[in-house]
């Protein structure tokens, strides 16, 4: 049985599988509108996912036939896989923040064979050896999920308040996890009467147990140097000032007290950083400061397509450091070698 769970005032919540994830789930809100129900994501573009997020609408009342609109948190298949069958199912439009939007954009006209060539680039800069880089040289193009991902319909403007009749819901431009992330913040009384200012959508800006992963997210033709980490700190410090009585986040579980889990969050990054410096008295590629970081499991354990992610952290933190004044790039090091400063 597919559960819905209800967050009062007309607002659900369905936990759609992710296949193969330790993340379990994504969770679909359905929220009621005036002319009809609006999803905040939709889960991952699978058929188990398809059939659980049809079910689950089923047992809130309604359809996917009836869906009004969807808004997209961020552009990541585990939100944003559905919304093409949604669309194509029911008429609704798709909106998402035009950073994202052009991600989305990217991401289908690009052949796969560039995406793969343009990582492995990366890599080999950031000092992966050659038995990292060996299986993506080999590696043939195929259909995954997230390469052909729905064109949204519609932009987020960062603080605008969304077309949803009968609703008040505010866009919070959060980029960090990726460029055009956004929290949606209901600007009406949470219905249980819990201290703070409304409800807040999080998406995965802010989770009560997890850290999201904050990474490189690029356009292979702009030259452009990002803060992603910065970008992010940023955006838990605008939302800590919001102060909602409740987030309903995208994985794991909704949970009060914001302000406190953004304090946590704000420190385990400082607590982060200040320990990559220590680790930066002698040069490091960013590959061998990955190697040194402390991730959920030893280094030693973590699967290849993981290791990958873990490297595009490490040169977020990186950014950041040397964006501060605390590290630099050593001159003329190939691949690139940053030390404390």
């Amino acid at each position: 049985m597919t559960e819905a769970f209800e967050h009062g005032a007309g607002v659900r919540s369905l936990r759609v599988p992710i296949p193969d994830n330790p993340l379990g789930h994504t969770l679909v809100y359905v929220v009621d509108t005036d002319r009809g129900p609006v999803l905040i994501d939709t889960g991952w573009d699978d058929p188990g996912a398809w059939d659980t997020l049809v079910r689950g609408l089923t047992a809130c009342g309604t359809s996917v036939a009836e869906i009004h609109g969807v808004v997209v948190t961020h552009h990541h298949p585990d939100h944003h896989g559905l919304s093409g069958r949604v669309r194509e199912a029911s008429g609704a439009w798709i909106a998402m923040h035009a950073a994202d939007t052009a991600v989305v954009r990217r991401t289908r006209e690009a052949a796969p064979e560039r995406w793969l060539a343009y990582m492995t680039d990366k890599l080999a800069a950031a000092g992966a050896p050659e038995e990292h880089l060996a299986p993506l040289r080999a590696a043939r193009p195929r259909a995954l999920p997230g390469l052909s991902p729905a064109l949204p319909d519609r932009d987020i403007a960062p603080g605008e308040l969304l077309d949803l009749p009968g609703r008040r819901l505010r866009a919070i431009w959060t980029p960090g996890h990726t460029p055009g992330h956004v929290c949606l913040h209901l600007e009406e009384d949470h219905p249980a009467h819990l201290p703070g200012r409304g409800r807040l959508f999080s998406g995965d800006h802010l989770l009560p147990g997890i850290s999201p992963h904050i990474g490189l997210y690029e356009d292979p033709d702009d030259t452009t140097v990002t803060d992603p980490l910065g970008d992010y700190l940023d955006s838990l410090e605008r939302v800590g000032r919001l102060a909602p009585a409740e987030v309903l986040p995208a994985h794991q579980h909704a949970f009060p007290h914001a302000v406190d889990r953004v304090r946590e969050l704000l420190a385990h990054h400082q607590s982060r950083l200040t320990g990559l410096l220590a680790l930066l008295r002698e040069p490091l590629t960013p590959w061998q400061l990955a190697e040194r970081m402390e991730w959920n499991r030893p280094w030693r354990r973590i699967p290849h397509g993981s290791r990958t992610i873990a490297v595009s952290e490490a040169e977020a933190h990186l950014r950041r450091l040397v964006k501060l004044g605390h590290a630099e790039a050593l001159p003329g090091s190939d691949p690139a070698r940053y030390v404390a400063v």
